[in-house]
């Protein structure tokens, strides 16, 4: 029997669950690859997995919770928080510079080389859809960011495609495949890609990728649009978000088509209980794993911290990654756990940013 992936998110998010457009041109294609997808059209991860069953969900979020069965973590938890640099981040680098990396929390970034400014995954609202509230603010509010020239989004779930956020940075879409209708009822354009197509922004090349996951918005769209990750390639620095996924052999095949990259910025939360999410996210040994399949650089934890999405305490998965870091004998200068807005400049002799003033709650880690 074949087997199936788990849900993203508690049973309530399932359920729910400025640059002109010019200045992002769609590239011309090869033929598009074939996506897998089942029967009726929807989308596969590459070893044919499909999201659990209901039952299965409802085990978890209902039954296991009523009898007791799951782990009991506080909601809250302190995570390290510092002011970023909003005046530096006006100017994104110009070609030639490292590119500049900054933690927005959960898996929002905003990502700066070669004078282009892109927002991967951004959520900086309160809180998602009205029902799940941050543990942290945002690194950014929307009105402190630099002017966008494209918003890239790594699948449909409400923890990474947060519709109040594209609204108002209003910059054009860059996703999956069929999230362009999602988007356009926000007045947005997407340009859509399937795996390994690319579009540029400017002199930026942005690849889609495989991910190991799932999408979903409500109760009748499973797997309808397509998800992934990202490589973004400039002329210092070649980085790679994953976007939400579970450990596969799809890294090694990443890391291969791209060799040199300088960082990759991998989730290391949301992974309690196992027999239900670890075929969606990772824990951080797992991800550490990943991080050697890749070959690349440095390792950027994110996805951890900002929404108590599962069972694990909100403060346990950069211990658990320094932990695997030092059985491995990493150097801590290759995996770094980012406070949110903070800044980590790639691309050359890179250099840490901890923000132009005292930090809120929390310092940032060495």
């Amino acid at each position: 029997m074949r087997r199936r992936p788990a849900a993203v998110a508690p049973l309530a998010l399932l359920l729910l669950t400025a640059a002109p457009a010019s200045a992002m041109a769609d590239q011309p294609q090869p033929p598009r690859p074939q996506q897998p997808t089942d029967s009726q059209g929807h989308f596969l991860n590459l070893d044919g997995t499909t999201p659990q069953p209901f039952s299965a969900v409802w085990k978890w979020a209902v039954t296991d919770r009523l009898a007791g069965r799951r782990r009991k973590s506080p909601p809250r938890a302190p995570v390290p928080t510092v002011q970023p640099d909003v005046a530096q981040l006006r100017r994104p680098p110009a070609p030639g510079e490292p590119a500049r990396l900054t933690w927005l929390g959960h898996a929002s970034w905003l990502v700066q080389l070669d004078g282009v400014s892109l927002l991967i995954d951004p959520v900086l609202g309160d809180g998602l859809a009205g029902f799940l509230s941050r543990n942290a603010g945002p690194g950014l509010t929307t009105d402190q960011l630099p002017p966008i020239d494209a918003q890239l989004v790594s699948h449909t779930h409400y923890d990474h495609l947060d519709l109040p956020t594209l609204r108002r940075v209003g910059a054009p879409v860059i996703a999956g495949l069929k999230v362009d209708r999602i988007v356009r009822a926000e007045g947005l354009h997407a340009t859509e890609l399937g795996w390994w197509q690319q579009a540029r922004v400017r002199d930026v090349k942005v690849t889609f990728v495989p991910a190991q996951h799932w999408s979903r918005r409500g109760l009748a769209d499973a797997n309808e649009t397509l998800w992934g990750g990202f490589v973004i390639q400039g002329s210092t620095a070649t980085l790679y978000h994953s976007g939400d996924t579970a450990w596969f052999a799809g890294f090694a095949e990443i890391g291969r088509r791209f060799p040199r990259l300088d960082a990759a910025l991998l989730p290391i939360g949301a992974y309690d209980p196992a027999w239900f999410m670890e075929q969606q996210h990772m824990n951080p040994e797992q991800a550490l794993r990943a991080f050697g399949d890749l070959g690349a650089a440095t390792f950027l934890a994110m996805h951890w911290g900002t929404f108590k999405l599962t069972d694990e305490p909100l403060d346990e998965p950069p211990t658990r990654l320094e932990a695997e870091r030092q059985r491995l004998g990493l150097p801590p200068e290759r995996v770094r756990i980012l406070a949110i807005g903070q800044t980590l400049e790639v691309g050359g002799a890179p250099h840490m940013s901890a923000g132009a003033g005292p930090g809120r709650p929390g310092t940032a880690p060495p």
